[in-house]
């Protein structure tokens, strides 16, 4: 058996998901304003069967890479990775969310910068890119912090809430 992830950061903790993660797993995914800036597959309301689900299969589905984010003992979000595939198989994509609660703190800067490390350190990957809605400041400001750059511009790319947005391409390139 391979040894857990743990990635020891200043701000908070990245590891494996596990079995007793569910109660702060909901109380922090389930929030309108993080289901407003991700894709429609991460539900809302989120309940605990979504969250028990998570824990047993999503989070250790074929082709990604997840990790929760800990701050103080609790599951306070999620991390991860996306591999891609052919010709793009050097290639993985960036996605996180954070409890509202923990916003402002530095705790996402630290996580991205901690995963994009360990995933250069880890995969066979010359490239991570992250794609974010342009309306989502919060989440520029982390990939600049975290040393990401813009790359592209695609415009009505994403539609959320039936509403055409652009989607910003950053990335980190080794």
């Amino acid at each position: 058996m391979a040894e857990p992830i743990i990635l020891e950061l200043k701000t908070c903790t990245l590891r494996e998901w596990r079995e007793g993660d569910e109660e702060s797993l909901v109380q922090n995914a389930n929030n309108k304003k993080i289901w407003d800036n991700v894709r429609d597959l991460f539900p809302y309301p989120y309940t605990r069967e979504n969250a028990e689900w998570w824990i047993k299969e999503g989070c250790k589905k074929e082709g990604a890479f997840s990790l929760a984010i800990e701050v103080h003992g609790n599951a306070v979000g999620g991390i991860g990775f996306v591999f891609k595939e052919d010709i793009y198989r050097r290639t993985m994509e960036i996605g996180y969310w954070l409890g509202e609660e923990h916003w402002g703190k530095g705790i996402m800067t630290d996580a991205v910068q901690g995963i994009t490390e360990y995933g250069f350190a880890n995969f066979d990957v010359c490239r991570i890119y992250a794609g974010v809605f342009d309306t989502n400041i919060g989440s520029i400001r982390v990939l600049e912090k975290a040393g990401y750059q813009l790359e592209a511009r695609l415009r009505k790319n994403i539609t959320k809430n039936e509403q055409p947005v652009d989607e910003l391409i950053y990335v980190m390139v080794r």
